[in-house]
């Protein structure tokens, strides 16, 4: 492994680790743009080992607060067009998909906060889900269309729902990925190194949680879901 990916990806990582343990998205919008700028052949892969760890610890701290039956309308449809995902992915070029993604989730999230009412019923979950399981696996942002329609939810709610999702469909994409012949060893060494840095940043996360909730909390996940969507929008663009 070679330090100058390992050790700036690394503070990365523990960043998002703490931003996503605070209110329940952003691994991947702070993350995964450092990742693939030092080394590009390290996603999807790398992130979505990350993906599958901090879901984890998220559920360890607060399992009791999964709402199942959102957590399972989202898992399901996911599930369902991930192999969509690795199918695009391997026919359409990454940029044009990062791009079409990025501008729906942003519509979404101007709508939402204009005046647009999303509620988390199942058809909104359904359609959340099935476009997180393209766009995760194909353009590695997931989170934000899932975390729009939970937007109204609290704190603990928001934060077990979108875990207990999160870790179902990092497994699915990464095993989708492996029988696709694009996960490598190489992107699981790298991911696998830096769970440590997630851990710690997870442990930063935990006291914060209290601090941030209620109309805050709402505004930080449409803040941080409009910023992931202008990301992964530039960076197809550019």
């Amino acid at each position: 492994m070679e330090l100058h990916i390992l050790l700036p990806a690394a503070l990365a990582v523990l960043v998002a680790a703490c931003v996503q343990g605070t209110i329940g998205l952003g691994l991947s919008l702070v993350a995964a743009p450092v990742v693939a700028l030092l080394d590009p052949s390290l996603m999807p892969g790398a992130m979505l080992i990350l993906g599958m760890v901090m879901p984890a610890l998220t559920l360890a701290h607060e399992w009791r607060h999964v709402h199942w039956p959102q957590a399972g309308w989202l898992t399901v449809a996911r599930v369902t067009t991930t192999p969509l995902g690795v199918l695009i992915l391997a026919y359409l070029p990454e940029r044009l998909i990062g791009a079409v993604v990025g501008l729906i989730v942003l519509i979404a999230v101007v709508l939402t906060a204009w005046r647009f009412e999303v509620r988390a019923n199942r058809r909104n979950l359904v359609i959340a889900g099935a476009v997180a399981g393209v766009s995760a696996t194909a353009a590695s942002i997931g989170g934000p269309p899932a975390a729009v329609v939970l937007q109204h939810e609290q704190g603990p709610r928001l934060r077990a729902t979108l875990a207990a999702f999160f870790l179902i469909g990092s497994i699915v994409s990464l095993v989708a990925l492996e029988i696709g012949g694009r996960l490598t060893h190489h992107q699981l060494a790298y991911g696998a190194s830096w769970i440590p840095a997630l851990a710690i940043g997870f442990g930063l996360a935990v006291p914060l949680q209290r601090r941030i909730h209620g109309p805050r909390l709402r505004q930080a996940v449409l803040v941080l879901s409009a910023i992931s969507s202008v990301v992964v929008i530039a960076r197809s663009l550019l």
